[in-house]
């Protein structure tokens, strides 16, 4: 409002009355201050703002759409985000699996890239060689990486076709066995003359230790851990969910 404080000339909307009626758009969530969650949960409980140098509460009428690369389960579990503000938000959840996820729109693409970037820097260059195309890499980077690669390579070489050489030297490196490390055994194993006993785990009790196990060797990153299990990471997060039971009512 203004006078405020020094400076505050005029009135100005903030962004919550700018938006008001239609989306708001909270990019990484994960990063924001336990402090300033408190302000946000108190917005979407209510749906009412009070301007800074304001005297009174405005109604406005929001959709809120949050964004976040980290697990937001697992930062309400290390305590950076608060567990009322989590269930408020995540009504409709929706993953996004990693690039390396996508298969052969990975290719799609990278030729869309292709395009946009021979267009700006005015280079010849119209598809990728079956070498480059086919190249096993994880792209840990996602979307934003092979935008770089595809800048990198068109405006570092010429020609109609990009081929493989053309890729950076790391991503030719890592790309060379899929972007797994290679391990070579220094000895035979040592094969049993019987197989031993198989131990029967109940179904439940066997899905339960895969399921933490795939956890820990992600370090607690839920859609990683579903990755490799196959499963949807709603899945993972309900389970989580009934194995800790009904909160006690002095919760």
């Amino acid at each position: 409002m203004k006078g405020a404080f020094t400076g505050a000339t005029e009135n100005r909307a903030g962004a919550a009355m700018q938006v008001d009626g239609g989306t708001l758009f909270l990019d990484e969530i994960g990063e924001m201050p336990i402090d300033m969650q408190a302000t946000l949960l108190r917005f979407v409980q209510t749906g009412s703002i009070q301007p800074v140098g304001g005297s009174r509460q405005e109604r406005v009428d929001v959709r809120f759409v949050c964004a976040t690369n980290r697990d937001p389960l697992a930062e309400v579990e290390a305590g950076r985000f608060r567990e009322d503000l989590y269930y408020r938000l995540y009504v409709v959840p929706i993953e996004l699996p990693p690039l390396r996820h996508h298969g052969k729109d990975v290719q799609l693409v990278a030729r869309a890239f292709l395009a946009q970037f021979s267009r700006e820097e005015r280079k010849r260059f119209r598809r990728f060689s079956p070498e480059a195309a086919t190249l096993g890499y994880p792209w840990p980077g996602n979307v934003r990486q092979l935008q770089n690669v595809v800048r990198n390579v068109v405006v570092l070489h010429e020609g109609q076709q990009v081929e493989a050489a053309m890729l950076p030297a790391p991503l030719l490196r890592a790309g060379s066995h899929g972007g797994q490390a290679v391990s070579v055994p220094m000895a035979e194993p040592v094969v049993p003359l019987s197989p031993p006993a198989m131990e029967i785990t109940p179904l439940a009790e066997m899905e339960r230790q895969l399921i933490l196990a795939a956890l820990e060797q992600t370090g607690q990153d839920v859609p990683r851990a579903a990755s490799l299990l196959e499963i949807n990471a709603s899945t993972i997060y309900r389970k989580l969910q009934a194995w800790r039971g009904p909160k006690r009512a002095a919760d």
